[in-house]
């Protein structure tokens, strides 16, 4: 009787309510589900489709898993089941509102890139699926790290990445796009340990803690970082989450974000999201940063201690806008995301620190955009993408960004920048927390920029290559880079590159080529000590030309480096000259010491790079 008394008072409960933490703004969510399909999803937008999830989840570090629930409230158009994408979950049971208990589920067969399919078995009256799972220890968003792998290496950490496609690794949910959800959650984590989310913190006590985000957003950007954690603010409405140990260099390093803001919304219009934080995480974050609504997710190889790589922060903040307000439907569409942020980035960049700083960015992109044009097949050369039976992340290179931004630049140009302006300002407000596809950009701007229809945008977005008309960048201090290093004059003078940014190192190292001798190698590491550099972009790339020279008074720093940090973007091109100059087996040596430190993301590139079969 006891028994059946708990049973009735359960389902009462589970018809009549839904948690306390779900988002009042559920009924104003202005995401419409999408009619385009996602080749990368199982879900079936047109049936039935999540509007909002609840989490109640337990970190386990000991276990190294996340267990609990995720509460589904779902748009129902008279379906008689309901698909969740599921990557190694462990799913013990499904309960739903209008059966008052558990009901049927099925689990697919396995995809290599999209998991399995969690297909529920609902009624036209359903409204909220509950479902109960587990993550594995080997889930591909989730890394967990031991305390030395961390910066203060007191305690244990936890970060999620979830872009493009993975975060079905720690949530069974419908992860698309384009698909906007709101969410809540509340998560137990150990008492010494903080818990951020990509959301606002409504409660934090006795290790539990709450949060809530009322805008809908896609699940990719559903972030959780679990840690030692400190937290200062940087001003009205942002401060940094950071490790004891890193907080004063953090703290310095980001002291600008506030003008970062300011000058994004005096070019395209009110931040929406409230609150901008930023949290340094452990070195073995895969990529620069991460632009989870109200914190960013960044990489400490970023903290250089003179403000001179903080143009990844512009980036993640102008994603604020490009991307997290108007995102691309599918992952064939990603350039709609990246293209419109870098231009957005550089923007930012200009109006903080002038039209030269800017113009040397966008010549630094310009060449990692021909080196990407030259590597990659022609198809993967196009802006839309055709990706159906591979890995969205297959998309995710230079073109999306660069080829992106250099087509939006070409625009400007031809039809002003003030007129420019306008149209973005009045894009960002008409696709505010909607999606779009890149057929659906050209319609757009078509209406509202006629002038684009004689600027063969077609041939950026579906031809491979780049179009005649690109624009092309001059920058006067590179020019001057150029003169000191073809002549050797730094050997002599070393005073003329006194005044020299990153960016003009960067260039500067960059444009070595095979005219330089061992000994050259020696003068300018004698002279500027770049092997030991502290600044991770100087190091990346003097270690690549390093390898490629056979330049060994590099290579113990090399092995430190790899090992320690973990950001694809460095990781790819050294271990790519490792094997194009016959070093495989040192690749090979080096990455089995360093692979235990590198996220899901890092380790599946270089997984295949370096042909090894785990």
């Amino acid at each position: 009787m006891k028994k059946i008394i708990n049973l009735l008072a359960f389902c009462t409960l589970l018809v009549g309510c839904t948690n306390q933490y779900e988002s009042n703004n559920i009924e104003n969510n202005q995401m419409e589900s999408n009619e385009n399909k996602d080749v990368h999803s199982y879900a079936d937008f047109s049936r039935a489709n999540t509007t909002h999830i609840f989490l109640d989840l337990v970190a386990d570090f000991d276990k190294k898993t996340l267990s609990g629930m995720a509460a589904h409230t779902i748009k129902n158009n008279k379906a008689t089941e309901i698909i969740f994408d599921t990557k190694d979950l462990n799913i013990t049971k499904v309960v739903t509102n209008d059966k008052g208990g558990e009901v049927e589920f099925t689990i697919g067969k396995e995809d290599e890139f999209k998991g399995s399919a969690l297909t529920v078995a609902i009624t036209p009256n359903t409204t909220r699926v509950e479902i109960y799972y587990s993550t594995n220890p080997s889930s591909e968003a989730v890394q967990w790290l031991s305390p030395q792998q961390t910066a203060d290496k007191t305690h244990p950490f936890l970060f999620t990445q979830g872009e493009a496609i993975l975060t079905r690794s720690w949530i069974p949910n419908q992860d698309s796009p384009g698909n906007k959800i709101t969410y809540s959650a509340k998560i137990k984590v150990p008492d010494s340990l903080t818990a951020v989310m990509s959301a606002n913190t409504i409660s934090a006590k006795n290790g539990v803690f709450e949060f809530e985000m009322k805008q809908p957003i896609p699940s990719y950007l559903i972030a959780l970082a679990i840690g030692k954690l400190d937290y200062k603010s940087l001003g009205d409405r942002s401060g940094v989450y950071a490790e004891p140990s890193m907080m004063k260099a953090c703290y310095e390093e980001f002291e600008e974000l506030e003008a970062m803001i300011d000058a994004a919304e005096k070019l395209y219009g009110p931040y929406a999201w409230e609150q901008y934080d930023v949290i340094v995480l452990p070195p073995s974050f895969p990529f620069g940063g991460m632009e989870n609504p109200r914190l960013t997710f960044a990489t400490p190889t970023i903290i250089a201690g003179d403000k001179s790589l903080t143009s990844l922060i512009a980036h993640e903040l102008a994603h604020s806008w490009s991307g997290n307000l108007a995102t691309n439907a599918t992952w064939d569409d990603f350039w709609l995301n990246e293209g419109f942020t870098v231009y957005f980035e550089r923007r930012i960049a200009e109006a903080l620190y002038g039209r030269d700083y800017s113009e040397m960015l966008a010549l630094l992109g310009f060449q990692d955009l021909t080196h990407t044009l030259a590597d990659l097949p022609a198809e993967d050369t196009r802006l839309k993408l055709d990706l159906e039976g591979r890995s969205p992340d297959d998309g995710m290179s230079d073109i999306a960004y660069e080829k992106g931004y250099f087509m939006l630049r070409m625009i400007e140009e031809k039809v002003g920048r003030e007129k420019f302006d306008s149209f973005l300002k009045t894009y960002f407000e008409y696709f505010k927390f909607k999606n779009l596809t890149t057929e659906e950009f050209l319609v757009y701007i078509n209406e509202e920029l006629p002038a684009t229809q004689n600027m063969n945008l077609k041939d950026w977005i579906y031809k491979p290559g780049l179009p005649e008309n690109c624009p092309v960048i001059i920058s006067d201090k590179f020019t001057k880079v150029d003169e000191v290093r073809e002549s050797k004059k730094f050997v002599q003078t070393p005073a003329v590159t006194k005044d020299w940014t990153t960016h003009e190192w960067l260039h500067f190292i960059r444009g070595i080529d095979t005219s330089w001798k061992l000994v050259d190698y020696t003068s300018a590491d004698e002279l500027f000590d770049f092997t030991n550099s502290t600044n991770s972009e100087i190091a990346a790339a003097w270690f690549e030309k390093s390898i490629r020279a056979s330049y060994q008074p590099a290579y113990e720093a090399l092995e430190a480096f790899l090992i320690k940090v973990g950001r694809r973007k460095f990781l790819t091109p050294l271990y790519r000259a490792m094997i194009e100059t016959n070093k495989k087996s040192m690749a090979k040596n080096i990455y089995q010491k360093a692979r235990p430190n590198y996220h899901f993301v890092s380790t599946n590139t270089m997984d295949a790079l370096l042909e090894i079969n785990q």
